[in-house]
């Protein structure tokens, strides 16, 4: 096991280049199911969730090999099984992804139920409801499987705005028989990637972005060369770090189209930046105060499917408010144990009031001292990350495989921001 010591209240200070998105690598592997030909996918992160979905696809019979780094090829050319091995299911949440590939390709699919960050019940009715309109069966006991004579394309309204619903409907759609029109469909850049990748190969996937998906199946998918995008989560996290710490950074490779739903409620607690081309920066000299809604309200900073903000950075934002002038909520709706992490924050020295399961009022700056932290999932563990390196102090926050399943080289890359970090094995 490891953890992580922090030597807190050193301003990072550089040039980092972003990583391929987590959350489109992770469907995109899956996806290489859909064909018997090869893909080669670039800029796959580094991270363990990728490393766990590529040892899914092999144990599925497909070929893989790193050909350099953060780029792999993939030939499922033949699938020799159906069933995902246990050991491996329990590690991410993003094996149910599985479910509509194998279900396009072989006509069956067994999996117990996925893993993954412990944040409050994540339903997978939305996945049920969706491979079920298409034609297939689901048996539900102590594990899942789902069974298809054939898949037929069928309109599909979606109970939620479910990301991996939306992606399983459409790697089930793409290769049924007729067309599929899929409704209150998510549209977060990850989706809108992985339907990219599959037209390039050769699937016929119209209203990309919109809420509204249209696939006219096919009989079958060829390979393709694709490039993930950039990771507008990870991309979030750094612009926290270096306001939090008072520091400057440059994150190259960077999509500005991402970045706007993003840029709103920064915006709020006196965080801005600056783009040119494909790099953003963050200068030391931000406002760091709460912007006042009209007449002096108290402003909100709440999540929503997209293009609304992304619920994986109010851990991140929550930490940030720590640190700026004036009071604001932290809105949580998708998620009702995700907010659960702040009691460590209040042991640190935050001024954080948790009205309930999703709403904390945050009242800053807060002078935050150094604790043992431990990381319950890969958002509040990044979390605890910046607050440790804004700390005064010594802090050690163990449980670190969950961070490390979202950033990929994270005590590296940090060191050479000018961060106080170590990766320590302990027993």
């Amino acid at each position: 096991m490891y953890e992580y010591q922090i030597e807190g209240g050193f301003p990072i200070k550089g040039t980092i280049k972003a990583s391929g998105n987590k959350n489109a690598a992770l469907p995109c592997i899956a996806a290489t199911l859909l064909t018997k030909e090869t893909v080669i996918l670039h800029n796959i992160p580094e991270i363990e969730d990728t490393n766990v979905m590529l040892a899914i696809v092999k144990a599925l019979g497909a070929k893989v090999e790193k050909l350099k780094d953060h780029t792999w090829k993939i030939t499922a050319d033949e699938i020799t099984r159906s069933d995902i091995p246990q050991d491996l299911i329990k590690k991410i949440r993003a094996s149910i992804l599985f479910a509509g590939p194998l279900l396009a390709r072989t006509g069956k699919a067994i999996m117990l139920p996925p893993g993954g960050d412990v944040i409050g019940r994540r339903r997978l009715d939305t996945h049920f409801l969706a491979l079920t309109e298409l034609g297939g069966r689901v048996t539900v006991t102590n594990k899942f499987e789902f069974t298809a004579n054939k898949l037929v394309g069928t309109e599909i309204f979606l109970d939620e705005t479910s990301v991996t619903a939306t992606e399983n409907a459409v790697m089930a759609a793409v290769i049924a028989e007729g067309r599929t029109e899929i409704t209150n469909a998510a549209s977060e850049p990850h989706v809108q990637d992985l339907c990219r990748m599959l037209n390039s190969m050769g699937a016929k996937i119209s209203g990309i972005g919109s809420n509204i998906l249209i696939i006219d199946g096919v009989k079958k998918l060829s390979g393709t060369e694709f490039s993930i995008g950039p990771d507008f989560m990870e991309i979030g996290s750094f612009i926290g770090l270096a306001a939090a710490t008072r520091g400057s950074i440059t994150i190259t490779g960077v999509n500005a189209k991402d970045l706007r739903p993003l840029k709103i409620s920064f915006n709020k607690l006196g965080i801005r930046w600056d783009i040119e081309g494909d790099a953003l920066t963050v200068s030391p000299d931000q406002e760091m105060k709460v912007n006042s809604d009209l007449g002096g309200m108290i402003p909100k900073i709440d999540d929503s499917p997209w293009p609304g903000f992304p619920p994986d950075l109010t851990s991140i934002m929550t930490v940030i408010a720590t640190q700026v002038e004036g009071t604001v909520l932290i809105f949580e709706k998708m998620f009702e144990s995700r907010m659960f992490f702040v009691d460590k924050l209040i042991s640190m020295g935050a001024r954080i009031t948790l009205c309930d399961p999703h709403r904390a009022v945050v009242s800053g700056p807060c002078t935050l001292h150094g604790d043992h932290l431990v990381s319950p999932d890969v958002r509040a563990g990044m979390a605890m990350v910046i607050a440790a390196m804004t700390a005064h102090g010594e802090s050690r926050i163990s449980n670190v495989y969950q961070i490390e399943r979202g950033y990929e080289h994270l005590v590296e890359r940090l060191q050479k921001l000018g961060a106080h970090i170590e990766r320590v094995e302990v027993n």
